[in-house]
């Protein structure tokens, strides 16, 4: 298709949420507290791990690479959607929209990984907890995070590199709070057949996967822990798998909703209000799941604040 013969967008306009005005100014504060919690929530997991010994294990190297993900996810997505509550007319231009969806694409992706890498951990702590260390090496877990955020590039590059390739023309609205893939592909005035295809094989690939590897390892781990003959043994088994239970169901559960469903009018605003839960409520579930149900992490953040406090 020639470009010479059409208009191109150079900027577009961000629906949001909602666009009652009397929803504005609340949605706008919930969020804002959300953010908050998000930055302060992760960025105090991290630093805790840093500085915590207790927490030098490959579990919590994992989970300090989740909450580098989702503090970055949430940065991505949540200021701009915030703006939007704010401002009569949210436009974003044509370089920020694909620098925008670049960087989701990125960290999202690396999320479904990190999820499977932990659920593995998680595996092999509990079913050979004897040959964890040699198992779960240094050098394994770096490589294994490595491959996460390699995937993640490597998709995102795939995405956009696509994506830059899509022509828009006239229609600018997008019917969503940032620059998802499926709401852009809606505006397109040439052929998005590549696009989706990759998008279908992306999403099949990044849900399915991790999917089927977290099901496996916790089928053998709920196998391990139902040989535990002590009771207590089982709860301590239990506990340390809950919460990355609970984080994984919300993720994937919100993301497949959204990507692996037919695409329609009614089904995109749907998919905007699922999607709020993978890019703004998970990022600030996690830090509070893994340390309000974790005695390591109590235990480590008591001894940081008797340590800074002295």
């Amino acid at each position: 298709m020639d470009r010479a013969n059409y208009s191109l967008v150079t900027q577009f306009i961000l629906i949001g949420l909602t666009d009652q005005p009397e929803l504005q100014l609340p949605l706008f504060l919930l969020f804002l507290g959300i953010y908050v919690v998000t930055v302060v929530g992760n960025l105090g997991m991290i630093i805790l791990i840093i500085l915590s010994s207790h927490l030098h294990t490959p579990m919590y190297y994992f989970l300090c690479s989740l909450s580098f993900i989702d503090l970055c996810q949430s940065t991505v997505v949540t200021p701009k959607m915030m703006m939007n509550f704010l401002l009569e007319k949210n436009t974003i231009s044509y370089p920020e929209c694909m620098t925008q969806f670049y960087f989701f694409v990125i960290f999202v992706i690396s999320e479904c990984q990190i999820l499977a890498v932990m659920a593995y951990d998680r595996y092999i702590a509990i079913c050979h907890p004897l040959r964890y260390s040699l198992i779960m090496s240094y050098q394994v877990c770096s490589w294994l995070v490595g491959g996460v955020y390699a995937l993640g590039l490597v998709l995102a590059t795939a995405h956009t590199g696509c994506l830059l390739q899509v022509l828009f023309c006239k229609e600018k609205v997008i019917n969503h709070y940032f620059c998802d893939l499926l709401p852009l592909l809606e505006l397109s005035c040439s052929s998005t057949h590549v696009n989706e295809v990759l998008a279908l094989a992306s999403s099949a690939f990044n849900i399915l996967c991790p999917s089927l590897i977290i099901i496996c390892s916790y089928v053998l781990i709920i196998a391990s822990i139902l040989k535990i003959h002590s009771t207590e043994g089982r709860s301590k088994a239990f506990r340390t798998c809950s919460s990355h239970i609970a984080a994984v169901g919300v993720f994937f559960g919100s993301g497949a909703f959204m990507y692996l469903q037919p695409s329609s009018s009614s089904s995109m605003d749907q998919g905007k209000v699922s999607s709020v839960f993978y890019t703004i409520i998970v990022p600030m579930l996690n830090p509070l799941i893994y340390s309000l149900r974790n005695k390591d992490v109590k235990i480590a953040l008591d001894k940081v604040i008797e340590r800074t406090f002295q």
